[in-house]
């Protein structure tokens, strides 16, 4: 029963990827058809981002309250509904309405899942697991392709990923018996149950190490978002080469995140979470190095595919860590936080560096992306000299 809840988890993980695309992947039609302008699409992206930090706060507070499995469930068909309020809307006011539960059900899912991995399973399956986050943004604009390319509009589309989700929703219903309660904690010194009461920010702040372990989260996703965003831009400015060949290069550094989680998960048997940090830290900056070499597009290319291998541990690492590092008791209420500074730095660090290349030029990209690594790789060893 134990490896059928861990396919279902497997089900979900590709489940939170595959409507993350749909909106990159079908904004060039859709905001012709609504009337808007093609930058309106940073609206519904940033409250579909206020929306998962505001759950993945309250992660910890729903997760004790319910439950993961409940928590997973209620969070998918949330998801689900909202796609399909995309899918029957033909407004812009109406796409932003239905962007308020789709944050809400993917903040708490993302944040609830992920303890449960780390308390429950090895170190590899977060890495698999997450390998299969990138299967499903493979996946989704497939969906989406299909629809526009079929003729149908791109509502469908996001109908389409909605009915996989309310599929998903009615396994996870059917699985509810299958989750583990979350366990017991006792003190170590007197023998009695910790309190299960959700802890507050203020609290979570004055644990040794939340704030290390939440600005290293935020510049890993500020990293890998700043280069998934810009690396197209980066080929075409810095190499001269055209939008559709820089777009497929760049495409490689998901492909590099995607098989190096998948490699990732096999090396877990022989390193722990923060060798495998350090790898990851190292490999990125060999990337970077890599990308400031002044031979063109194959040394920018190789740059970028190694950049995207080094990310591949390091967010499924740190999640696993966590428990290790903050206990049982407490690593759904830091995983929380952590979950939401992450959303920050998705949010906030690749428009920065937007208003950078406007301004100066996109050719300083692996500048930027080496001063966010070298404070990811500074706060990742204050939290292993706190908590080692």
């Amino acid at each position: 029963m134990f490896q059928l809840l861990l396919v279902i988890i497997y089900l979900a993980f590709i489940s939170l990827g595959l409507p993350d695309p749909l909106l990159g992947a079908a904004w060039p039609i859709m905001h012709s058809e609504l009337g808007v302008p093609v930058s309106y699409a940073g609206a519904i992206s940033m409250i579909i981002a206020m929306g998962t930090v505001i759950s993945s706060l309250q992660s910890d507070r729903l997760t004790k309250w319910l439950g993961t499995g409940k928590v997973t469930a209620i969070s998918v068909a949330t998801t689900a509904v909202a796609l399909f309020g995309f899918s029957s809307s033909h407004s812009f006011w109406q796409l932003c309405l239905w962007a308020i539960p789709y944050g809400l059900g993917a903040g708490s899912v993302d944040a609830s899942l992920n303890n449960y991995v780390a308390l429950h399973y090895a170190s590899r399956h977060m890495s698999w697991l997450h390998c299969m986050w990138g299967v499903g943004t493979s996946i989704g604009p497939y969906v989406m392709g299909f629809a526009l390319t079929g003729g149908m509009s791109w509502n469908m589309g996001y109908r389409f990923i909605g009915i996989l989700q309310i599929c998903l929703t009615a396994i996870l219903i059917f699985s509810l018996p299958l989750w583990k309660k979350p366990p017991k904690v006792l003190d170590s010194d007197t023998g009695e149950m910790i309190s299960s009461k959700p802890l507050t920010l203020k609290e979570i702040f004055q644990i040794k190490g939340t704030k290390e372990v939440m600005l290293a989260f935020f510049c890993y996703c500020a990293l890998e978002q700043t280069a998934m965003l810009w690396g197209s831009s980066y080929f075409v400015g810095r190499c001269g080469l055209d939008a559709d060949r820089a777009a497929t290069l760049a495409s490689m550094f998901c492909m590099g995140i995607t098989a190096g989680r998948a490699i990732s998960g096999f090396l877990t048997i022989r390193f722990d979470d923060k060798t495998m940090i350090r790898i990851g830290v190292g490999i990125i900056l060999l990337g970077i190095v890599c990308m400031f070499l002044p031979f063109g597009t194959p040394t920018a290319m190789a740059g970028l595919i190694l950049v995207g291998l080094g990310c591949a541990p390091i967010y499924p690492c740190v999640i696993h860590s966590t428990p290790a590092y903050f206990g049982a008791d407490k690593s759904q209420a830091i995983i929380g936080v952590q979950m939401a500074s992450a959303y920050v730095g998705t949010c906030l660090m690749p428009p920065i560096f937007g208003l950078i290349a406007a301004h100066l030029s996109v050719a300083l990209l692996p500048v930027y992306l080496l001063v966010i690594l070298t404070v990811l790789g500074v706060m990742h060893e204050r939290l292993v000299g706190k908590k080692g």
